[in-house]
């Protein structure tokens, strides 16, 4: 046990402080986990670099099989030297065949892979442009599938009888086929339901034909209309352009038209890219090495895709080996599956398998590393998925043709096989560490149990010791322990004891002073009064006098009003705890003081609201003091007359369940934001000190007004609050008093 020793003659207490407390508790936990934990990690990076060399290797062995190979990328729009948004189109590869019913359900991620088309994309506005429309293109079996989201404020149909297809709203569809002749089709529908398609010439002679192999599904939402459809790619070519056709008026030209690009017009068509078979059959031949794989053009665009990420582990992953029969048997076992092991997985993170990495889209890769490999130069980085549970690595190796890169392999595997590697090594080190864990931890729960119990008693001490107005109510009992939290104990305890003195001193002093000048105020006062007698009976002597004796008056009344509205409030509190509750009606009061209220101010208007249905055949009965209801409601109407600009004042009575909600607004000055909610306390005040009120010439004002109304609204148990509105500006002061049920 230590001893206190003696320094100066005084004795002295060894310091052991929580920090002290904390840091021996903790520094032994760490050493035997750290050095385990260290050569874990030193075989793990061994490890990763092993499988990033083997990733780099399988991508240069895919791409070694695609170089040279120009017939796989002779789709002309993998040549263009740019790809322009909207314009050149990607159709996704979808995983099942689309109902054509004109909705989204079955299309996965509708919203993040449409393109949205406006007035960037307009192709022509005689009007007010008032439509435009999300497309999204996707590819299954041997369909092309359309789906567009239009918004438009009037659908305007073609009429029954009506042998044009374009005097109303419309869609304009075209392709070019394998021999790169444009094919133009136009739907148009005279109701919603199953589409109706047209082929259709640039020669005005031919008529339109019907085009059956074009079916889908048209629509009408509550924004406009949706269509979906679908087109045979026996004999579709490499560039599509479609757009929507406006019309406001029945039997009329269109006023407007937006879309990917104009239809009419063969050199104006984007092109369109489908995920190639070929590439992608050479590409699953490799699915077998525990690998997602990618192959892209120039664009970014992706040609063919194999495996799956959630799924590619590497070569690292490695079935665990199952126990026989004999080994579950054993209580060795059963005491590992049934405790240890799901103990040590809450330290432990096994390899996910259920992340979401959103880096990549079906239609384009972007990254660092495929930027560097689309300029001839293999590489390969780390990343975390986009939730941040898998860490994957990539490599890239790019593709050539006549000494030329037109696309990358990329490969991508995560590292879940190296770490469930390494939590089998961590599993056989964490007996070990596992009783050092345990008894640390029952350390620390027991400790910080004690800090937090210690902590929360010294804050409910702080709480009950003081109100929300800021009074001290209560004591605080100071802590003997010799720590930081003893030290804080007694600071606060020493604050609160030195505050409860101040602010029994300051709220005794208005009391005081009142009661000790009163006398030489009345002896002042009698003399005053003396003088002006005498001064009447001989006004012969000297005439002089008189202004001086007047304005020593004055004073002395104004200091007489003074001291009384200083010990205003302390009366009202010590007469609150004696006064007698009695039910009345808070609407005859309210008429009451309003009526007398336009006799006192005469300059000022007074609009009384009542919302209270059938007031006038029922009251809305208040349990407490009628007269002092009358008196706080004198406090609020003065303070809005006097800071009125209008000489208006607006009283407003609402209910609101047991609640009478009552609102005082005048139009004026506006409550400055630090005041708002001191507003209310004693001796706070709004006015300037050598402001004076229009209605009451050199009246003192203590900022006492308010703090009576607050005492009175909480002896009602009610709430007073003050707020400022705009338009006009001005200052409402709002009244809650509960009724009486």
């Amino acid at each position: 046990m230590l001893k206190p020793n003696m320094v100066n003659g005084k004795r002295f207490k060894l310091r052991f402080g929580l920090r002290s407390k904390l840091l021996l508790l903790s520094s032994f936990l760490f050493i035997i986990p750290w050095f385990g934990y260290q050569y874990v990690w030193e075989m793990e990076k061994y490890l990763r670099f092993g499988q990033e060399q083997t990733l780099v290797g399988t991508a240069r062995a895919l791409a070694t099989a695609l170089h040279e190979r120009e017939n796989l990328f002779n789709n002309q729009a993998s040549f263009l030297p740019n790809v322009e948004q909207g314009k050149d189109l990607y159709g996704y590869k979808l995983t099942q065949a689309v109902q054509l019913d004109g909705l989204h359900n079955d299309w996965p991620d509708f919203n993040q892979r449409a393109h949205f088309y406006h007035h960037q994309q307009q192709l022509f506005a005689k009007e007010p442009l008032s439509l435009n429309f999300k497309a999204s293109v996707g590819k299954y079996d041997n369909y092309l599938y359309l789906f567009f989201q239009i918004v438009d404020n009037q659908m305007i149909f073609r009429g029954k009888n009506n042998r044009s297809i374009t005097n109303n709203d419309h869609l304009a569809l075209s392709f070019s086929d394998n021999n790169n002749t444009l094919n133009r089709f136009i739907i148009s529908n005279k109701q919603a339901g199953w589409i109706s398609a047209f082929s259709v010439t640039d020669d005005d002679t031919n008529l339109p034909a019907p085009a059956p192999h074009i079916q889908g599904h048209w629509l009408l939402t509550p924004q406009g209309y949706n269509v979906e459809l679908r087109v045979p790619l026996d004999n579709l070519g490499d560039n599509i352009a479609f757009a929507f056709f406006d019309v406001d008026k029945n039997d009329s030209e269109a006023v407007s038209a937006i879309g990917s690009a104009d239809p009419s017009k063969a050199e104006s068509l984007g092109t369109i890219v489908v995920p190639s078979p070929e590439i992608e059959r050479i590409v699953k031949g490799m699915r077998y090495t525990n690998s997602s794989i990618w192959v892209v053009d120039q664009h970014h665009r992706v040609l063919a895709s194999a495996g799956s990420l959630k799924s590619a582990s590497g070569v690292w992953h490695a079935k665990e080996k199952q126990p026989k029969e004999d080994e579950k048997k054993s209580l060795w076992y059963q005491f590992k599956q049934q405790l240890l092991l799901p103990l040590y997985y809450k330290v432990l993170t096994k390899p996910s398998t259920d992340f979401i990495d959103q880096l990549y889209d079906a239609q384009h890769l972007q990254g660092s590393h495929i930027v560097s490999a689309l300029s001839g130069e293999a590489t390969s980085q780390w990343r975390l998925t986009t939730d941040k549970k898998a860490l994957v690595l990539s490599a890239a190796y790019p593709i050539f043709i006549n000494n030329q890169v037109q696309g990358a392999v990329i490969v991508e595997e995560t590292t879940n096989g190296i770490r469930t590697l390494r939590n089998r090594a961590l599993e056989k080190l964490f007996t070990v560490i596992l009783a050092i864990m345990s008894l640390g931890a029952l350390a620390f729960i027991l400790f910080a149990s004690r800090i937090s119990s210690r902590i929360r008693h010294l804050s409910n001490q702080a709480e009950l010791a003081i109100d929300k107005q800021g009074r001290i109510i209560g004591q605080m009992q100071a802590s003997n322990s010799n720590d930081e939290i003893g030290d804080l104990s007694r600071s606060f305890t020493t604050a609160v004891n030195r505050l409860s003195e101040y602010n029994h001193y300051l709220e005794n002093m208005s009391s005081r002073l009142s009661h000790e000048l009163r006398t030489p105020i009345a002896v002042v006062k009698t003399s005053l009064d003396n003088l002006s007698l005498q001064e009447g009976q001989a006004v012969q002597t000297d005439k002089n006098n008189s202004p001086y004796i007047e304005r020593a008056q004055t004073g002395i009344n104004t200091l007489n009003l003074i001291l009384t509205n200083m010990s205003e409030a302390t009366r009202l509190e010590q007469m609150l705890t004696t006064t007698e509750k009695i039910d009345f009606d808070l609407i005859q009061v309210l008429t009451g003081c309003i009526s007398g209220y336009q006799q006192v101010y005469p300059t000022i208007k007074f609009s009384f609201n009542n919302k209270i249905k059938d007031f006038k055949s029922k009251k809305l009965l208040l349990h407490g003091s009628p007269e002092h209801i009358v008196q706080l409601l004198d406090k609020v109407i003065s303070n809005g007359v006097e800071f009125s600009q209008d000489k208006l004042i607006t009283i407003e009575l609402q209910k609101n369940n047991n609640n009478a909600e009552l609102f005082i607004s005048n139009n004026g000055i506006l409550l400055p934001e630090k005041l708002s909610e001191s507003l209310f306390d004693s001796m706070v005040s709004l006015r300037n000190i050598n402001q004076k009120d229009d209605n009451k010439q050199d009246v003192p004002h203590l900022g006492l007004g308010l703090y009576i109304s607050r005492l009175i609204c909480q002896f009602h148990h009610g709430k007073i609050s003050a707020y400022n509105h705009q338009a006009p500006d001005g200052v409402t002061v709002h009244v809650s008093l509960p009724t009486k049920v």
